[in-house]
């Protein structure tokens, strides 16, 4: 070996024993110095934020997050006992507006409208009003930002829609539906006319079926409290809905919530599903559907309304016993820009990003273009969309989905239980909602005084 050489290789590995010395003692400039816990529903939008924050917000902020990313009625009691009880295991939690009209105001969650008014990046204005008004407390200020926002609409496949001779109308009545669903529906290849959440919980079962109990002409309570769980136009939604089920949706019924009909329409298992328009984000997303661009969406079916999509936000929230409120608004304030719609849009593809809150998503041409086969169904169902009049008669609180009292997560889930039981054929609808009547006696009953 010459000198030449040698000295060559002796430079080579000096080089190299430096780079690693410094790599061992020297502290990247954007290492992560701060922790949060993040509790998270396991929607598909939630994970792809999951799949981006170590590598997009973490070197920027130095903030590294833990998630807790569980199912939805899951992720229901976990964010329930953690934030009522102010254990504070989590900095930044996921909920939606019946949580804030709630705890909005209570100290259970930390107002974020100081962090808002002093972050000019987020841009509250470019924000729906809907979104900022359901996310909102009694006393104005606002608690949570949203992620997504959501009503709800029919999807289907158009190809078999075709192939069966199902007429589906940009507006369509149940009644259609059912005779579309009735058309399609092929058991012995597998797949099911329409696929409905028969899954007990109030946010699962009873979202889409309070909906359809609204155009019915139906209500949980009158303006007054009294409740109408065994009434005629409640009866007649909830037994439409489980004869639809019997005669034309998916095997296990009782075992489908969003995520499984989510699956069933990626998968082929499905011809229709009613559901909340953000669904749009994984049927329509190449690597998980096999059927992208095969998808016609309609307005939600209706009855006596001219409209009955519902109102809903997946929103993140600061605990209020939380200790990194700062590092936690810093998330969210990223995680719910339209930044991170642009980088989910570049990354993930257009139709992959949380949309459904901000004016901003409707005129970015690269989105439109995207999701030209359903974006204006989106839009026109959040407008449409109206909380204090959702059904025929007034109210005793907003919500579309849902009523706006403590109590109706217990009665919504109990009722959801029972209405489980006669779509299995434990007992009939009648059987179900006369229990659901006494229940909802007592909440009335707390209310009236």
């Amino acid at each position: 070996m010459n000198m030449n050489t040698k000295r060559g290789k002796l430079a080579i590995v000096a080089a190299s024993v430096t780079a690693i010395v410094a790599g061992v003692f020297t502290v990247p400039a954007h290492a992560a110095t701060t922790t949060i816990n993040v509790l998270m529903v396991g929607n598909p939008q939630m994970k792809d934020l999951q799949s981006l924050t170590d590598a997009n917000f973490t070197p920027d902020s130095g903030i590294k997050v833990n998630y807790t990313v569980l199912p939805e009625n899951e992720l229901r009691d976990k964010v329930t006992q953690d934030v009522a009880s102010g254990a504070g295991q989590y900095d930044v939690v996921t909920l939606g507006m019946y949580d804030i009209a709630n705890w909005g105001g209570t100290g259970k969650l930390k107002s974020i409208d100081s962090y808002v008014a002093s972050d000019s990046a987020w841009n509250k204005a470019d924000v729906f009003p809907s979104m900022i008004k359901g996310l909102s407390g009694a006393d104005g200020k606002l608690y949570a930002a949203p992620f997504y926002g959501e009503s709800s609409m029919l999807m289907y496949r158009k190809d078999l829609a075709a192939k069966a001779g199902a007429v589906i109308p940009l507006h369509p009545t149940w009644q259609q539906v059912a005779t579309a669903a009735a058309k399609m529906n092929d058991p012995k290849n597998g797949v099911a006319g329409i696929c409905l959440r028969g899954l007990p919980g109030w946010g699962e079962q009873f979202a889409p079926l309070t909906t359809v109990v609204n155009t019915f002409g139906g209500t949980w309570f009158t303006k007054d409290w009294k409740a109408q769980v065994s009434a005629k136009p409640f009866n007649d939604a909830v037994s439409f809905y489980v004869n639809l089920l019997k005669k034309s949706g998916e095997k296990g019924a009782t075992q489908a919530g969003f995520t499984e009909c989510d699956n069933a329409m990626a998968q082929g298992k499905a011809a229709m599903w009613y559901d909340a328009t953000s669904a749009t984000g994984s049927i329509e997303k190449a690597g998980f559907s096999n059927y992208v661009g095969k998808f016609g969406y309609s307005y939600a079916p209706t009855v006596k309304t001219a409209y009955s999509g519902w109102l809903w936000a997946w929103a993140f929230a600061i605990e209020g016993a939380s200790k990194q409120a700062d590092s936690a608004w810093k998330f969210i304030s990223w995680a719910t820009s339209s930044k991170y719609e642009n980088l989910v849009g570049a990354k993930l593809g257009w139709t992959a990003v949380p949309d459904g809150k901000r004016a901003s998503t409707y005129a970015n041409a690269d989105y439109t273009k995207a999701a030209a086969a359903y974006y204006k169904v989106v839009l026109g169902s959040l407008q449409h969309a109206d909380p204090l009049n959702p059904g025929v008669q007034p109210r005793p609180t907003s919500g579309i989905q849902f009523v706006a009292v403590p109590e109706f997560a217990d009665l919504g889930t109990a009722v959801s239980q029972e209405v489980a039981k006669a779509i299995t054929g434990g007992q009939t609808v009648t059987q179900a909602l006369a229990k659901g009547q006494k229940l909802a006696e007592v909440v009335a009953a707390k209310h009236k005084a």
